[in-house]
């Protein structure tokens, strides 16, 4: 890190703007702003998971937080690359290693036959809600991309991973702690 932040507050942002990372300022409601906010947001909720895997009774709590670790570095790479136009941080590895993995998660998981409910144990659950944050953070960069604004492929293509990556987590989190999938059910009402 190249210069220290000794100080949190500078109030350069007091009028509506903020800093990217080049230098140049925006308006803190621009689209490249908020495309960070939801990278952020995702990669806080995804903490929450690591927490949570970490108080549970699940396994193979190591090999998790050290998936949830590279995942959380990555997303920050990301956000470096949000905040900086035209810096390139990820690599297509992070995308070979989430795919690898939903695979190694999938070979002991169930086919699915029916739509599953974002609800379970506490650590799917945080693995749903991090899957949907993460939908809506690759909604924002689609749309900063849309505007030739340079996002990269890789970046666009992390987040696609990933949010398959934790719904095939949540399916093996609900499983690890002993449950199965809340499935959806058809014509509901006609049970009421």
């Amino acid at each position: 890190m190249g210069h220290r932040l000794s100080k949190i507050y500078t109030r350069t942002g007091d009028s509506g703007t903020t800093g990217l990372g080049d230098g140049s300022r925006v308006a803190k409601d621009d689209l490249r702003i908020a495309a960070l906010g939801d990278v952020d947001e995702l990669n806080s909720v995804i903490g929450i998971l690591r927490s949570q895997i970490t108080a549970s009774a699940i396994q193979d709590k190591v090999h998790w937080d050290k998936s949830l670790s590279l995942i959380q570095h990555w997303l920050f790479d990301l956000g470096g690359e949000v905040c900086i136009p035209n810096y390139n941080l990820l690599q297509p590895l992070c995308i070979e290693f989430l795919e690898k993995e939903i695979d190694r998660m999938n070979e002991s998981l169930p086919m699915l036959k029916e739509f599953i409910l974002p609800a379970g144990t506490l650590a799917c659950s945080y693995a749903h809600q991090a899957r949907s944050v993460c939908r809506r953070a690759e909604r924002s960069l689609m749309t900063v991309q849309s505007r030739d604004q340079n996002i990269q492929a890789t970046a666009l293509q992390l987040l696609n991973r990933l949010s398959d990556w934790l719904f095939v987590a949540s399916r093996a989190l609900q499983r690890a702690e002993g449950g199965s999938e809340v499935l959806w059910q058809k014509n509901i009402n006609e049970t009421i």
